[in-house]
């Protein structure tokens, strides 16, 4: 994925100019919280984030000393739950968790009813989760190399599984066969719930995931992971290579977490929300229950997580573009 250092930089100009408003006052967190805090999930409850949320309201409230809960407001994409703490009170109170499909959302819809840059602060990028390629058993594939092969061979034959056209894993299927030169036939489903019925009956031939989604399947021979998709090999999955070990060194695909708040929200308040969630992903007691399958306790400062973000949303463009995905925005 080259050539992205012009609308990157746009992307990274205009955040500057976004938070340099409040940046001169950074006021005081005295007295926050003053009353509960909320974390917002615009996902069905069931989802990694479902787990996630719950152990960062717990921390939040043994540390802050408020009552913390999360609040599910799921539909439209996620846009829902989103545009809700977008317009909500700019106070730090109520939060909303993203992955990676936020900036994807961003990139891919026409229609948003908010601004992913400029409607929403960042306040940390809690977690990465290594991710990898599946197929269904029944294909005589073992590897990335043969998987290649095959779909070179068989050119749309393979049913490509994903969550939504114009999803993170529409991109990333798009991304991946852009790059080996293979062409698949992408089957578009509603949430991951559907397409793993079908996945497991055969109808599906392919699908990214994460690990912590993955592994089990793996463990009962439902599904077999052929390559992972992020940066670095998995103690989880022994002598599996990269995507980027097999010639296509760009390319790299980890699944992430991240929290936000009101764009208004006093600098002051974000940082110490920031603060709090940094010192949690040190707790042993985080550390273990998520060292189940690899993921990566982060904890980054607001600016790290919005650099990241304008750096994501023009990747992607690029990517729609090459690739004329449009996305569906019928929900």
């Amino acid at each position: 994925m080259n050539g992205f250092a012009s609308p990157v930089a746009a992307a990274l100009a205009c955040a500057a100019l976004v938070v340099q408003g409040p940046a001169h006052a950074q006021g005081s967190a005295a007295g926050f919280p003053s009353k509960p805090i909320t974390i917002v999930s615009p996902y069905t409850p069931g989802a990694s984030t479902d787990k996630d949320a719950r152990v960062w309201t717990q921390k939040l409230q043994e540390s802050l000393g408020k009552p913390a809960l999360v609040d599910f407001k799921p539909g439209g994409a996620t846009t829902v739950g989103i545009q809700y703490v977008a317009r909500s009170t700019p106070d730090g109170h109520t939060l909303v968790i993203v992955t990676s499909g936020y900036t994807v959302l961003a990139a891919a819809s026409k229609n948003l009813p908010y601004d992913a840059i400029r409607d929403l602060a960042p306040v940390s990028m809690t977690l990465k989760r290594p991710t990898m390629l599946l197929v269904h058993p029944s294909l005589p594939i073992s590897n990335f190399e043969e998987y290649v092969a095959w779909t070179r061979a068989h050119p749309t034959e393979l049913n490509f599984g994903t969550s939504g056209q114009g999803g993170i894993y529409h991109m990333v299927g798009a991304w991946l066969h852009s790059l080996t030169g293979t062409k698949v036939t992408f089957v578009h489903y509603k949430s991951t719930a559907p397409m793993y019925v079908d996945f497991f009956a055969g109808r599906v031939g392919a699908s990214p995931s994460s690990l912590f989604t993955g592994l089990p399947y793996i463990k009962s021979g439902k599904l077999k992971a052929v390559a992972i998709l992020s940066p670095d090999r998995s103690p989880f999955l022994p002598g599996m290579k990269t995507i980027a070990e097999q010639g296509y060194p760009e390319f790299e695909y980890s699944a992430w977490e991240g929290i936000l708040a009101p764009a208004a929200t006093p600098p002051a308040i974000v940082n110490k929300l920031s603060g709090e969630f940094a010192k949690m992903m040190k707790a042993p007691e985080v550390i273990k229950a998520f060292s189940e399958d690899g993921t990566r306790l982060i904890g980054s400062t607001p600016d790290e997580l919005r650099k990241f973000i304008v750096t994501e949303i023009p990747r992607w463009k690029k990517l729609i573009m090459e690739n004329n995905i449009q996305a569906d925005e019928t929900e």
